[in-house]
């Protein structure tokens, strides 16, 4: 039902970022999507790529604090007014977005928007009335 995103959790100093990219390239880990927070005495680093388990393992095996965590992922039409039907029917339903990133197929008209919702089963059923798809971690890798 819903996909998979890897946090890693990172200390606000140069070079961190270059050493997660850096070991994902060498475990030959594709970076599908990404997002970068960034708080006062840490940064997250959202991940979605293309094989979890090994991303973890990877990670984890060299000291970086990392966790798995539900987001819910959903085509749209890339085109003007595209995120705004999804966005508003979770407004519609008073359901709060936490934060939301996307990525674009290439050489296509769509796009994935991946959300994380303080109440993911209640926008997913919600969604899913109002005719959109939620994707599964396996479809994305398909995308």
């Amino acid at each position: 039902m819903y996909a998979k995103q890897v946090c890693v959790f990172l200390e606000n100093k140069k070079g961190r970022v270059a050493e997660v990219t850096g070991l994902l390239a060498e475990e030959g880990i594709n970076i599908r999507a990404l997002s970068l927070a960034d708080l006062p005495d840490v940064g997250v680093l959202r991940l979605i790529v293309d094989d979890r388990v090994r991303c973890l393992r990877a990670l984890k095996s060299r000291g970086f604090v990392v966790q798995e965590s539900d987001v819910i992922a959903v085509q749209i039409e890339d085109r003007p007014g595209g995120l705004h039907r999804i966005v508003e029917v979770l407004d519609r339903e008073s359901i709060n977005i936490e934060y939301i990133y996307a990525f674009i197929k290439k050489r296509s008209d769509a796009a994935i928007v991946v959300f994380k919702i303080d109440d993911a089963a209640r926008a997913a059923e919600s969604l899913r009335a109002a005719g959109i798809s939620i994707l599964s971690e396996d479809a994305i890798q398909d995308f």
